[in-house]
């Protein structure tokens, strides 16, 4: 993020405006790119899912045929509405407006967070995610953080470089659309990648963290037996 400020003001925000104009030429969801990390890192046993702040539904669809049940839950209720669209048909798939510590499914065998973490009391949200995990059970994230020493700063020009790579790799023809708004909810993370890590320790020691391109970092934990 400090990368993308910098860019904001250099040369009076010239180098923002081309790249933005490169990215947006080759669009790629960043959260969506994960999802087959997710799918293969599921549990061994797969009888109930949640993916807390589900957005439109996409990993729902995609994890509906690994489990007996899987549960969405989102704040927002507009993506709410379009994820129960997406799953309509699927019927082992339920998106609930009650509170995601409250769904009904629990315990889960699998709980997902894809760019929701930061939005949520950290601290507060892994325990909740903790009690709601069967012995076993796994915690999948992808998660956002804001650059603070120098390999923070490393990863993300890493990302900026190979995000117009992956662009094109994944969408090889120019979109005509330009710039598109966010679907969702943006905000901005608070914590840098390692005072997450301190508390995602405390909270699920042993859990592995690591950064990823895409300006992104996961976190998998797997709840003792």
């Amino acid at each position: 993020m400090a990368l993308r400020r910098w860019a904001a003001t250099f040369a009076n925000g010239t180098v923002l405006a081309a790249m933005e104009s490169l990215n947006a030429r080759h669009p790629w969801s960043h959260n969506d790119h994960f999802h087959s990390w997710i799918l293969a890192n599921l549990p061994e046993r797969r009888q109930s899912a949640l993916d807390v702040g589900c957005g439109r539904g996409e990993l729902l669809a995609s994890l509906a045929p690994h489990f007996a049940s899987v549960h969405g839950a989102d704040a927002d209720a507009t993506m709410r509405e379009e994820a129960a669209r997406r799953c309509s048909g699927l019927a082992n798939v339920a998106v609930e407006s009650v509170d995601w510590t409250a769904s009904p499914g629990a315990p889960f065998d699998l709980v997902t967070m894809i760019a929701v973490l930061h939005h949520l009391d950290v601290t507060k949200a892994l325990r909740e995610v903790r009690g709601l995990l069967a012995p076993g059970g796994k915690f999948l994230a992808v998660g956002l953080a804001t650059p603070r020493n120098l390999r923070d700063h490393a990863w993300d020009l890493a990302s900026a470089v190979t995000n117009p790579v992956i662009g094109y790799v994944k969408h090889p023809w120019p979109s005509p659309a330009g710039k598109q708004p966010p679907p969702f909810p943006v905000q901005d993370p608070a914590q840098s990648f390692d005072e997450l890590r301190g508390l995602v320790d405390d909270v699920m020691p042993g859990a592995e963290m690591r950064h990823r391109l895409g300006f992104r970092h996961t976190i998998a934990w797997t709840k003792p037996e």
